[in-house]
């Protein structure tokens, strides 16, 4: 029987910037070390962020880096072949490292074994045919493809053709007693708001198409003045949505606090927690949002659907009346306020982070034996 303490895992991904998978590395890498694993992560683009550096802090792994360019030059596979023959397994996480990594593994020939996390039910190459005959060749090179939901489940056995017993169902989790530990700041000092009457809705997201920050933004006009919207994350649409707060004339009243390590206690703060996105894979800010204590009110999309349908409250995607009129009710009726959350904490207990790490070890050691 293969012992924790010989398995050297090696964790791939694009970069350490904004994101769920990102996040997710940052959490658990730590938890794998302290459960007697050798793990180190290697991103194809290093350059410095808040995540890398929070995950430096933990000092439990090495992160390596194959420079600052962009995460799709090609050039990357011949740099990932010393890499791979120094690991048992390489997990890889998100496109393009996807393809990078089998490439490297197929010039190298390399022994090592490969594992691969589908974090969304949706991406280009999913709805685009030509990708299809690529994505079934590259599934395929993979021993295992952990899928984080139902959802993607049937999406990627439908979509790459592989055998179902190459499957795996891994639920994402989070770590429950951090965020219900973490208590609640003062509105005033930490977002400058003097109304003592105010109301804070919070999504956490990076700024990227998907999630759909612009349906929640417009969503504060059908909303009452005390009512205010923060936002946290980056990215490429962040100055799209500054643009739109502008022309809504909605400045006074969104807040845009880029990237956070602070996040539990921003959700305590918040009087609701939102989602706006229009597909999700697993979210960790779903489950977080839920696991806040406050009501979670997200879109009625695959990969939101299933997590907080029943507990938090579901809207039409791209609906802001409808997402505005949920919002007025849960502010107006303590007794649904107090209701929604409360479900919503009991959902969240189905994901704790302790089961995902002992779920990804056995796969560890059943990958290796």
């Amino acid at each position: 029987m293969i012992k924790k303490n010989n398995i050297r895992v090696l964790q791939v991904i694009n970069s350490l910037h904004t994101g769920g998978a990102e996040k997710l590395l940052i959490d658990t890498v730590p938890l794998y070390v302290q459960q007697g694993l050798k793990m180190d992560v290697l991103v194809l683009n290093g350059t410095k962020t808040q995540f890398w550096e929070a995950l430096e802090k933990h000092n439990c792994c090495k992160i390596f880096s194959l420079g600052n360019g962009t995460v799709y030059n090609p050039f990357l596979i011949f740099k990932l072949v010393s890499y791979l023959k120094k690991y048992n397994i390489v997990h890889v996480h998100l496109f393009p490292a996807q393809y990078w990594v089998v490439l490297a593994k197929v010039i190298s020939f390399s022994k090592t074994k490969l594992i691969f996390t589908e974090h969304s039910t949706s991406n280009r190459r999913i709805r685009n045919s030509f990708f299809g005959f690529l994505d079934t060749f590259f599934y395929k090179k993979y021993c295992k493809i952990v899928c984080i939901t139902n959802d993607v489940f049937k999406i990627i056995l439908n979509h790459s053709k592989v055998g179902k017993n190459k499957l795996v169902l891994i639920e994402n989790g989070v770590n429950l007693k951090k965020i219900q530990l973490n208590e609640m700041l003062n509105k005033e000092l930490t977002f400058g708001i003097k109304d003592k009457n105010a109301k804070l809705l919070i999504q956490v997201s990076s700024f990227q198409e998907p999630k759909d920050q612009k349906t929640f933004i417009h969503s504060l006009v059908y909303l009452p003045e005390n009512v205010y919207v923060v936002l946290v994350g980056d990215g490429p649409l962040r100055q799209e949505c500054e643009h739109l707060v502008s022309r809504l004339g909605l400045n006074k009243r969104v807040l845009f606090l880029g990237v956070r390590l602070d996040v539990p206690q921003l959700l305590k703060t918040a009087d609701i927690v939102v989602l706006s996105s229009k597909y999700e894979g697993l979210s960790l800010a779903s489950i977080e949002g839920m696991a806040s204590g406050k009501p979670f009110v997200a879109s009625d999309v695959p990969g939101l659907r299933d997590i907080v349908g029943g507990a938090g409250i579901l809207f039409p995607l791209g609906d802001a009346q409808k997402l505005a009129e949920i919002i007025n009710n849960l502010l107006n009726d303590i007794n649904l306020y107090s209701i929604t959350a409360k479900a919503c904490m009991q959902r969240a207990q189905q994901y704790d982070i302790d089961t995902m790490v002992n779920k990804h070890i056995n796969l560890y050691k059943q990958v290796v034996s």
